[in-house]
């Protein structure tokens, strides 16, 4: 589970796998619970970091950062350029950020040893990325990445939804079955 190990090639993911496999320990690559994996049927890679978000058009927005983001490093790697790897202990701290913060307090730029805003990240991200929102055709679908900034995450728009009734008066259930509402309404927007 989490961050997947810093591996070479293709070759050293099949070694890691049989050495599970034959042992009995897993049936195949799927049963790997990484944050990020290669698919076990298809030519694809499989992102389970995200949560999935309660509005369809904020869903496209991360799979078409997603597939920016991998088409940027390919290009990189065409270029022989490298981007930064850091020690997977320094990138699970910005994961517990995440996790801890969502949107509201930050990451650690570790090149600029700094914590910086997620409206400043996501602005450079566009920027890296934008040759590549091009080419694949999806520069709308990654620029809502702002509004999702603005509007908050779905856990956060859930989390003030929740609020917002036991603001109103609401006991705990009650403001449970508006959260679900909430959730009812958010689901169905982009539909």
């Amino acid at each position: 589970t989490g961050l997947p190990p810093r591996l070479d090639s293709w070759a050293a993911f099949d070694r890691s796998v049989h050495a599970l496999t034959d042992l009995g320990v897993i049936e195949d690559s799927s049963k790997i619970w990484w944050d990020l994996r290669p698919s076990s049927r298809f030519p694809t890679i499989e992102t389970r970091i995200c949560d999935l978000p309660s509005r369809m058009e904020h869903t496209l927005t991360l799979a078409a950062l997603i597939q920016c983001i991998v088409r940027m490093l390919w290009r990189l790697l065409r270029r022989n350029q490298r981007w930064r790897i850091y020690d997977a202990f320094l990138v699970g701290e910005n994961r517990w950020r995440a996790q801890r913060f969502g949107t509201t307090e930050g990451l650690i730029d570790f090149g600029r040893r700094e914590i910086v805003s997620m409206d400043e990240l996501v602005e450079e991200l566009l920027e890296l990325i934008a040759e590549d929102a091009e080419a694949l055709d999806c520069q709308a679908e990654v620029a809502t990445a702002r509004d999702i900034l603005k509007s908050g995450t779905s856990a956060e728009r859930q989390r003030d939804a929740y609020a917002s009734a036991q603001a109103d008066g609401a006991d705990h259930g009650e403001a449970l079955k508006k959260v679900v509402g909430h959730l009812i309404h958010e689901f169905s927007t982009d539909l």
